[in-house]
């Protein structure tokens, strides 16, 4: 069996910080998958797997079981959202089409985000083992589980969640030592401010009329004025007199 634990070797340094491989390519795949989402490319759960892949195959190599388990669910999710994307509606260009949650569904995402984080957070505080920073770890695993759900039925509100995984990606990334991933997680925050405000665009009932960035204004449709029937004007004009022969 070929040993992986290169994955867990130095790949360069930065700030004065070691950035490990499986660090490095992971991010880089995951960055990958993050623009393809924007561009509602099927192939952005691809991108996601070979991260978890790669990510998964690191924790296993350095017998870290928390790392494992939780790469494991990912790639469950990542696998299940590639399913529901090749099942779900597609516009001409082939690519899913967005759209926003409905108050149950946000509900049930709000609900199932709360009630993740309080039980991985208990979870990671009884198995100290399993977590250094166990709320913030807890955020961090389930906010991102709840993105990739979200994502899964082309809902606008995944970019929501990204960019709340991403406010405590950054800071959980330069205090575990992985510079890399931090400045990966700052990049992931301007893009998914990008990918958001897309959807939203499309997504929105209004979302045609808008004008693309630095386009000309869109036209506003003038509106249509009633007229009244011929024989309701020509029977006014005979009683008024005023036709002439």
């Amino acid at each position: 069996m070929v040993s992986l634990n290169w994955l867990n070797g130095d790949a360069a340094q930065l700030f004065g910080q070691h950035v490990m491989w499986s660090d490095a390519l992971g991010n880089m795949m995951g960055l990958v998958g993050l623009v393809l989402g924007q561009r509602r490319s099927v192939w952005t759960w691809p991108a996601q797997l070979a991260a978890g892949i790669v990510l998964l195959a690191a924790y296993t190599s350095a017998h870290l079981i928390s790392g494992v388990i939780k790469q494991l669910l990912a790639l469950g999710v990542a696998a299940w959202g590639w399913r529901q994307w090749h099942r779900g509606p597609r516009d001409d260009a082939g690519r899913i089409t967005v759209r926003l949650g409905t108050r149950r569904e946000r509900l049930l995402l709000t609900a199932g985000a709360a009630a993740g984080i309080l039980a991985a957070g208990a979870l990671f505080r009884l198995c100290p083992g399993l977590s250094w920073r166990p709320w913030l770890d807890a955020f961090f695993l389930i906010g991102t589980l709840i993105a990739m759900v979200a994502q899964s039925r082309g809902l606008v509100e995944c970019w929501l969640a990204w960019l709340l995984v991403d406010l405590v990606g950054v800071p959980l990334a330069f205090s575990n030592g992985l510079a890399f991933s931090g400045l990966v997680f700052a990049l992931y925050f301007v893009l998914n401010l990008h990918g958001g405000h897309d959807w939203w665009l499309r997504a929105h009932p209004r979302g045609h009329l808008r004008s693309p960035p630095g386009g000309p204004p869109a036209l506003t449709p003038a509106p249509e004025i009633a007229l009244p029937p011929a024989d309701a004007t020509a029977e006014e004009t005979d009683h008024g007199h005023t036709r002439r022969s």
